[in-house]
């Protein structure tokens, strides 16, 4: 089977090919998918596309016309697709449910380390010879009280890492977990997950109901000072509310790994560019702020994972297994 790899990087190149031991034709563009590039999929029975390629009805449209029959998401979400759209044109989906929850649960921790104990800024002060402590205080994480929204397979393992800190973790599903619930988590109503929170981490997928979900409202019911780290979906928090809350104080420290507008900026080289981008340009101006470029799933593990899985989705809709399939929509 012909399949189209739209936004593909050297590194997709090397794990996709690896576990496809050669059994598709895998053609790697290095370009995103949408209107302008939906051409490169004629010939093609199946696309396989990244979070920030585009998917709408007009693309997906393009693609049907050109007889394409499957798309493969090489990740979890797929907010970025038009499933009424692909629906109508017969088009099936698929996706990655999962990779590596340790990866995302473990960058996760790292965001909060180094904005807790200002790693960020200490790096650059001993490379500028300066080893005064003045404005480096954090605080110890033992004790504090964690609040996770989203308790799926990463927001689970994310839970029990910050057990095995010492914090209170509580936590906000419309599903509760039973098994986190013995290991020592409390579900809450939201309103009590921000009043009681030190620490606040998104781990829940982005749907219309939870659409800026951090927003101003949320904010003024959160502690002073209040860490908000976000490394699911970048919808799911109001940036320009935050920046008010930055500038208030309100908000203490933010790490994010996912950012709303990110199709414009993240997994490009565009430092030969002026930013054009002028919330995310006031977000990089705050020394409180760490944000890294949708670089949570980026283990050897999780690439090695989503390869596999992305290939038994291809191999699934060839020989028409359904076992195999990971599906979000089958016409």
């Amino acid at each position: 089977m012909k399949v189209a790899v739209f936004s593909s990087k050297p590194y997709d190149k090397a794990f996709l090919t690896s576990a496809n031991q050669g059994r598709h034709e895998l053609v790697f563009h290095e370009t995103a998918l949408n209107t302008t590039s939906a051409i490169l999929a004629q010939d093609c029975t199946a696309v396989c596309c990244f979070v920030n390629d585009q998917l709408g009805a007009d693309v997906l449209e393009i693609l049907a016309k050109q007889g394409v029959k499957l798309i493969a998401m090489r990740c979890a979400g797929y907010n970025q697709v038009d499933l009424n759209a692909a629906r109508a044109q017969g088009i099936t989906l698929t996706r990655v449910p999962e990779y590596s929850p340790h990866a995302i649960a473990e960058h996760t921790l790292a965001l909060i380390l180094m904005l807790n104990r200002q790693l960020h800024r200490a790096h650059y002060r001993v490379h500028e010879n300066d080893y005064s402590l003045d404005g480096l205080l954090g605080f110890d994480l033992f004790g504090k009280t964690v609040g996770v929204i989203g308790t799926g397979k990463i927001g689970a393992t994310f839970a029990r890492i910050m057990l095995g800190l010492g914090c209170r973790v509580i936590a906000y599903d419309p599903f509760p977990d039973e098994a986190l619930q013995t290991a020592g988590v409390d579900y809450v109503a939201l309103d009590a997950l921000w009043s009681q929170s030190d620490i606040i981490s998104l781990h829940c997928p982005l749907t219309p109901d939870n659409h800026h979900l951090i927003n101003a409202d949320a904010l003024l019911k959160m502690k002073p000072g209040v860490m908000l780290i976000n490394t699911g979906r970048g919808g799911l928090l109001d940036t320009k509310a935050v920046i008010a809350g930055l500038k208030s104080r309100q908000v203490g420290y933010l790490g994010l790994d996912v950012y709303e507008e990110e199709s414009d900026l993240f997994f490009e080289d565009h430092s030969s560019q002026l930013l054009q981008d002028d919330v995310f340009a006031r977000l990089l101006t705050f020394p409180n702020v760490v944000i890294t470029g949708h670089q949570a799933f980026f283990t050897r593990e999780a690439l090695a994972a989503i390869a596999d899985t992305t290939l038994k989705n291809l191999t699934g809709f060839e020989q028409q297994d359904r076992t195999l399939m990971h599906l979000i929509e089958s016409p």
